[in-house]
């Protein structure tokens, strides 16, 4: 799987800190230390703290992981624990 070398921003999207919100970003962690190595950036945007953002950036689940960069923009909605699913939606 080709990976871009760029370096990557990532926005998670979630409702809460409850357990879906913890299992999405410690997987989300996981993935960024074996595939980006350094490379990533990622925010973590609670919609239920700020939700006006959910209809202004387009997000149709949570929890749900954009890539804004490197560009065209991707999106995965899931917990990210199928890392292949995950990797093959975000590349």
């Amino acid at each position: 799987m080709q990976i871009p070398h760029e370096e990557w921003l990532l926005r998670l999207y979630v409702s809460g800190r409850g357990w879906l919100t913890s299992r999405t970003e410690t997987n989300l962690e996981r993935l960024c230390r074996q595939y980006l190595k350094g490379r990533y950036r990622i925010d973590v945007i609670d919609l239920q703290e700020h939700p006006s953002l959910a209809r202004e950036h387009e997000v149709v689940a949570v929890p749900m992981l954009v890539r804004e960069a490197p560009v065209p923009i991707r999106k995965v909605v899931g917990d990210l624990s199928d890392t292949r699913r995950a990797l093959l939606a975000l590349t």
